[in-house]
């Protein structure tokens, strides 16, 4: 077995240090923003989607990679992330990733053309790597022991507040001032974030210094790059097209060397000893198989919502708020009820909640009220949210004392990983989907023939719940246009009841996976490091 370091972290001294500087709360509150900044950026990208396709002419797989680009290159350098942290100070890693980030959303802004924005998401994301992970580990000098509990009750409701608030300013933004907006607003929060950073936050290091395993960065980002490249890429190439099987070729070699490095290798990013425990072995599986139905499934209800049932973005946001809104509450009470009935109970019961929603969400018609999509959403909150408080328990409680910071990585990076797939693999799913009942509709409507030059962009625009205009299609009658567009909007409705009906299945099988698990040690007890 591998034998990895432990890397403490020295709480900063009173000395020559101002009564500001290190103070609790005012580090709470200036890590905060910047956190703030990230989970704003996740939940309102959702809803500058459409807005983003009409404007730069994206297909659904370019829509696919604004979304996976960005959690790739999160959950691929999220360890690392930490360990630069203990190598040069926490609070200049910190700042680094909040200025990085709000200069990406400056630059994606500004894009004029989807790879572009592509890759400055990517970019994005590997600042927001920086970020998360020694926000946390501030917290834990700034809140030592016991009090710590305290701060990761109050950061649970902030991020709880931000992500409700998501959908709300995203919307506004989009109907009001354009898609672009949702990433300038990242400006002016990250500079808040800087001066308060620079004005109250006290460095900390490692007191041992660590290496970066920068040999396992590669080999992870090249296995996971040609995995997800080679499912998006299915359904136009073929599944049997010796592209897809190169690619996926690739994922399986280039994973294999990665196991292989971080066997040999002096400080792995990913010690293989860890998963020795099947406990946390089992747990990170949970956190990419709820990452996958949730992230996977979600990425279409915008368009959902916009496209088939013709809501504006503000409104749109306004039909996802029962979800984030119910985290506020679902958070707290999950600590609760795992305190109470423990960590197995209360994950496989939230996990039967979360199949119970995704299964509702594959009943939704084109004509769906508000209720209909507010009640499933808040089961998803009171479902997920106990698979998120308990993944800890699971994956930090069980590894040894001396791998339980890079326990907490792991657990970070397997949520981050299971949502790019997630996307990947449903969106795919839907298209093929879309793609394989579009004719039979057509036919069902008893609509005249087209050209097959006609048809092939038609169904394309019904894969991310498009449908033609007169304006489109001029020359057609406006009674044909409207036929064309019912097609196109039954067409995704079939493609989003199976991606929802997978993600039903997915989440039951986490929910026998969790069957499977023991509780670990007390987190108080648990020496976690946390970058």
């Amino acid at each position: 077995m591998t034998e990895v370091k432990t890397v403490d972290t020295e709480p900063p001294s009173d000395s020559g240090t101002s009564s500001r500087q290190g103070h609790p709360w005012l580090t709470l509150l200036a890590v905060s923003l910047g956190v703030i900044m990230v989970m704003l950026d996740g939940t309102v990208v959702a809803i500058a989607n459409p807005a983003i396709a009409r404007d730069l002419n994206a297909s659904l797989a370019d829509l696919q990679w604004v979304t996976s680009g960005y959690l790739l290159a999160l959950a691929v350098f999220l360890i690392t992330a930490g360990k630069l942290g203990d190598l040069f100070g926490h609070k200049m890693i910190f700042l680094v990733g909040v200025a990085g980030f709000a200069l990406t959303s400056l630059a994606i802004g500004l894009s004029s053309s989807v790879g572009m924005l592509i890759g400055l998401r990517v970019l994005q994301g590997l600042f927001g790597a920086l970020l998360q992970p020694a926000a946390l580990a501030l917290l834990r000098v700034a809140f030592p022991g016991e009090r710590l509990k305290m701060a990761m009750g109050a950061w649970g409701g902030i991020i709880g507040l931000s992500s409700a608030a998501g959908p709300i300013v995203g919307g506004l933004l989009v109907e009001h001032v354009s898609w672009q907006s949702v990433f300038f607003i990242n400006v002016p929060v990250g500079v808040v974030a800087m001066a308060m950073g620079l004005w109250v936050l006290a460095e900390s290091k490692a007191r041992t210094l660590s290496r970066v395993d920068w040999l396992g960065v590669a080999l992870l980002s090249g296995a996971m790059f040609s995995l997800v490249w080679a499912i998006i890429k299915a359904p136009a190439w073929g599944w049997g097209d010796p592209l897809t099987i190169g690619f996926l070729g690739a994922a399986m070699g280039i994973g294999a060397a990665f196991v292989w490095w971080q066997s040999r290798a002096a400080e792995p990013l990913l010690p293989l000893s860890l998963f020795g425990n099947v406990s946390v072995s089992i747990g990170t599986g949970l956190m990419m198989l709820v990452a996958f139905s949730m992230f996977g499934a979600m990425f279409f209800l915008t368009f959902f919502f916009q496209g088939v049932h013709g809501l504006t973005p503000l409104e749109s946001g306004l039909r996802m708020l029962p979800m984030s809104a119910g985290m506020i509450v679902a958070s707290p009470l999950a600590a609760v009820l795992i305190g109470r009935f423990g960590t197995k109970i209360t994950i496989t019961g939230g996990m039967l909640v979360t199949a119970t929603a995704m299964f509702l969400m594959s009943r939704l018609s084109l004509d769906a009220a508000f209720i209909d999509s507010a009640i499933p959403f808040v089961l998803l909150a009171f479902g997920l949210s106990p698979v998120f408080v308990g993944a800890t328990e699971i994956i930090v409680g069980n590894a040894p004392e001396d791998l339980s910071g890079v326990a907490g990585g792991i657990q970070q990076s397997a949520m981050q990983v299971g949502g790019a797939l997630g996307t990947a693999i449903l969106g795919a799913i839907v298209s093929a989907r879309v793609a394989s009942v579009y004719a039979g509709h057509w036919a069902q409507a008893e609509l005249p023939a087209l050209p097959a030059e006609q048809i092939e962009p038609l169904k394309s625009l019904a894969t991310f719940g498009g449908a033609p205009t007169s304006q489109m299609m001029p020359g057609l009658p406006e009674e044909l246009v409207r036929g064309i567009a019912g097609v196109s909007h039954l067409s995704f409705l079939d493609g989003m009841h199976l991606g929802f009906l997978v993600s039903t299945g997915v989440a039951v099988l986490a929910a026998l996976l969790a069957l499977f698990v023991k509780a670990g040690r007390k987190l108080e007890d648990a020496q976690v490091h946390l970058g």
